[in-house]
C-alpha cells in the first residue's frame, strides 16, 4: 500500500509536490505524523529516515505553468499522479491525503485527515514538505528579496511586501490573485 500527499498547495510561489511512499512493516519508523504538526529539524531527519527504511519512494511536481494553466486543485492531482507512476514498486492500493483522488491505474481511495491517520500517508506528506521547503531555499539563493526561506512561498505580510516593491519572479503564480495583482518586472531566472 502506497500513502500519498502534496506540499505546496497554497503558496503563492513554486511547483506543488507530492510524494508516495510505500513503507516497510518490517522497518517502522517512530514519530510519523501530518508534516504541519512536526518543527523543520524534526521533519528532515524524519525525511531522511522514511528515504532510509521505505519499500520505495518517489517525489511528483508539478511546475509553476501547469498550476497557471490547469488551476492548483488539477496541478496537484497530476503531481499525485507522477509521484506514484514514480514508485519502483507498483502498489496494490493507494491511500490519498484528501478528498480528491488522482487518476490512477489501482486501487485508490482518499481519506480525509490521512495525514494524522495513516503512516504512510504521514511519510509522504513529510517527503513533499520537506522537499519544497528546500526548493524555496534554493530559490531564495537567486531570489533573497522574497525571502523565500522564511514564507516557503506563502502570502505573508512580508512576502505581499516583496511582491508590491518588486513585482512578481518567474516562480510566482500568475494564476493567484495577489501575484496578478502585483504584476511581472523584468527578473530574469535562471531555471534549477
Amino acid at each position: 500500500m502506497a500513502g500519498v500527499d502534496e506540499a505546496g498547495r497554497g503558496p503563492l510561489a513554486g511547483p506543488v509536490v507530492a510524494a508516495a511512499v510505500i513503507l516497510d512493516e518490517r522497518q517502522p519508523i517512530e514519530g510519523l505524523a501530518d508534516s504541519k504538526t512536526l518543527t523543520a529539524l524534526r521533519r528532515e531527519r524524519l525525511y531522511d529516515e522514511i528515504r532510509a527504511k521505505a519499500l520505495c519512494c518517489a517525489i511528483g511536481e508539478a511546475s509553476v505553468e501547469e498550476i497557471d494553466r490547469l488551476n492548483i486543485l488539477k496541478a496537484t492531482l497530476l503531481a499525485m499522479q507522477r509521484a506514484v507512476q514514480g514508485l519502483r514498486l507498483k502498489p496494490v492500493r493507494v491511500l490519498v491525503d484528501g478528498n480528491q483522488l488522482p487518476v490512477l491505474d489501482m486501487l485508490a481511495e482518499a481519506v480525509v485527515k490521512g495525514d494524522a491517520l495513516v503512516p504512510a500517508i504521514s511519510a509522504a506528506s513529510i517527503l513533499a514538505k520537506v522537499h519544497r521547503d528546500r526548493w524555496c531555499g534554493e530559490i531564495h539563493a537567486q531570489f533573497p528579496q522574497y525571502g523565500f526561506d522564511a514564507h516557503k512561498g506563502y502570502g505573508t505580510a512580508a512576502h505581499l511586501e516583496a511582491l508590491r516593491l518588486h513585482g512578481a519572479c518567474a516562480w510566482h503564480r500568475q494564476s493567484f490573485a495577489p501575484v496578478r495583482e502585483a504584476g511581472v518586472r523584468a527578473v530574469t531566472v535562471v531555471a534549477p
